[in-house]
This record gives structure tokens, C-alpha cells and sequence, in this order.
């Protein structure tokens, strides 16, 4: 297993948490995914170039697209101001979801902007 390099790790809220990584498209800038990574996958996907993850039900390090195919070519991972979230831009290989949809933001809520709800 990699390790993650420790100017990166000092840059990071708490290194030993888990990162909520948020995963964009590199070319239309649409958001395709939110996922979980600790230390060692960020170690992984900073090595490698391919998104790699900590799967919180499964309680294991997974590269995106390894049994599916629809694997996530990473251009760049910024850190945010915090040092306590992750933004990576890829290029999507097939569907983002495990659902088969294109990004894993389908599922779009109503907002009520009724004038009493509003204060």
C-alpha cells in the first residue's frame, strides 16, 4: 500500500479521517459522484491516476471501474480551503452510479419556496 506524502498529510484537517471526495467531470464540469477516501487510497489514486476509494460498508480500499469497467482517469485532485474535502476531476470511463446512471445525482428534490417558509 502506498503513503500518502507527509507535506500532503500536514496539508489535511486530520489525516487519519475519512476525505469526502467529490468527483467531477473533467470536460462538462458536471458532478458525478461523491465518494469516501482515507490516506491510503488517496496514496493510491495520487499513484496511479485512477480514482481510488474507502468503501464504507465494504470496509475496504476499492479502485472505481475494477469489476464494473467504468473506471475514473484523474487529471487533478484539489484540497479545499479547510483541508477537509477533496475535488477530483476525471474522465469517466462508462456510468459513474452503481445504479447504471450517468452520475449518481439523479434523484432531484422539490423546493418549497413558499413566502411562510421563507424567514
Amino acid at each position: 500500500m502506498e503513503r500518502l506524502d507527509p507535506a500532503i498529510a500536514s496539508a489535511l484537517k486530520d489525516p487519519s479521517a475519512l476525505i469526502p471526495a467529490i468527483v467531477q467531470d473533467s470536460i462538462s464540469g458536471e458532478i458525478l459522484m461523491l465518494a469516501y477516501m482515507n490516506s491510503d487510497s488517496l496514496a493510491a489514486t495520487l499513484t496511479s491516476g485512477r480514482a481510488t476509494f474507502w468503501s464504507r460498508s465494504r470496509n475496504e480500499i476499492w479502485i472505481k471501474g475494477a469489476t464494473s469497467g467504468h473506471i475514473q482517469e484523474v487529471h487533478s485532485i484539489t484540497l479545499d480551503c479547510d483541508g477537509d474535502a477533496l475535488l477530483l476531476k476525471v474522465t469517466q470511463t462508462g456510468t459513474a452510479c452503481h445504479t447504471g446512471k450517468e452520475t449518481c445525482f439523479h434523484n432531484p428534490l422539490t423546493l418549497d419556496t413558499s413566502p411562510d417558509l421563507i424567514s
